[in-house]
């Protein structure tokens, strides 16, 4: 798990440098998902460590979990913007959809992870 943590980590750090970026550098909060993104290829970093790598997964997906429910509102405007009403920044709601689905699908990973390690397997690489 410690390379898909560092990989999650990795795109949540470009969108939120991108978000930035992309809004002419206007936005500060558009920095959020790299906020995420660095405690997460550094927790993934530490994982790479057997002595840490329980620790560490545990504090990552503690942050996944915090990620997601920070991001989860921008769900409800995507949908908007699908259905074809106007929402208020575009961009800031398809910045958080896109940080809500990675923290999800990162948070179940690591729930997957957990539970093979518990009956037995190893908390190593989920593929």
């Amino acid at each position: 798990m410690a390379n898909t943590t560092i990989s999650v980590g990795a795109a949540l750090l470009v969108l939120g440098v991108g978000g930035y970026l992309g809004s002419g550098m206007a936005s500060p909060t558009a920095l959020i998902p790299a906020v995420f993104g660095v405690l997460l290829v550094l927790l993934g970093l530490m994982a790479r460590n057997p002595a840490r790598r329980k620790m560490a997964m545990h504090v990552a997906v503690i942050v996944g979990v915090i990620g997601f429910a920070g991001s989860a509102r921008g769900l409800s405007g995507a949908a908007m913007m699908l259905s074809g009403q106007p929402v208020e920044r575009p961009a800031a709601v398809i910045a958080q959809s896109i940080m809500a689905v990675l923290t999800l699908l990162f948070t179940l990973l690591c729930i997957r992870s957990f539970i093979n390690a518990r009956r037995g397997g190893t908390m190593e690489e989920v593929r």
